[in-house]
């Protein structure tokens, strides 16, 4: 069973990964041919007063917090957050696992720049914008970082972590993150929903494959203290 797991484990996540893509491709041919319009529209004003689309649902105080949830995706914060994972694991003397880290997110968010230019897809203006923008809308740039870096950085940690509900913890609180960071985006009007979910889609792949990379190489012997204990 042991030589066999590691198989099983490949092979799902390999397939969670093919499963992503082909969601994100799809949302992008969608998102080209105007098929996801109605719902991308029926979403944003659902969240909207209906008397005044300038003014989100809910109290102030939840159009307050969600500004503040969305810069959990913003370039400067996760930057930050990879550099300090980089130093803590530098400082426990795993440098490759530390270099590992960095490449894996530092590439992945060149992903955002690259998939906007390509899709071109104008942001919303169904309603008025709940913070500052600037670049392209698909795939939502926020989204899709916060899903890379959370992610990829939870799934890193998690390999290091002995007992399967502490596991189970920092998995959880990565996915969170990157899930409150794209609905802020939509709460804010400034992403359509399905920008959102391209995000989710794309970020997860690459988180995925990373880790399963990670894997890879601590079997090999490459990268330290990659695999957790059962």
């Amino acid at each position: 069973m042991r030589r066999f797991a590691p198989d099983l484990a490949t092979i799902l996540v390999l397939a969670l990964a093919a499963g992503g893509l082909w969601a994100f491709l799809e949302l992008g041919d969608a998102v080209g041919e105007g098929d996801w319009t109605g719902f991308d529209s029926a979403v944003m004003l659902a969240l909207r007063a209906q008397d005044d689309l300038s003014d989100p649902v809910g109290p102030h105080w939840v159009e307050i917090a969600m500004r503040d949830v969305t810069g959990l995706g913003g370039v400067a914060l996760l930057t930050l957050v990879v550099i300090g994972g980089a130093i803590w694991l530098w400082l426990r003397r795993d440098a490759g696992t530390a270099l590992y880290l960095v490449a894996a997110t530092g590439l992945g968010m060149l992903l955002s720049p690259l998939f906007k230019t390509l899709y071109d897809r104008p942001r919303p203006d169904l309603v008025p914008h709940g913070t500052l923008v600037s670049s392209a809308s698909f795939p939502s740039g926020h989204t899709l970082m916060a899903t890379v870096v959370w992610l990829t950085l939870g799934l890193l940690v998690a390999r290091r972590v002995e007992r399967r509900r502490e596991r189970g913890f920092v998995l959880t609180i990565a996915v969170c993150i990157a899930l409150a960071v794209g609905i802020s985006r939509v709460y804010l009007g400034v992403h359509w929903p399905t920008d959102v979910l391209a995000g989710w889609a794309l970020g997860a792949v690459w988180a995925l494959l990373w880790a399963q990379g990670a894997r890879l190489l601590a079997r090999r012997g490459r990268l330290r203290g990659a695999e957790g204990g059962d």
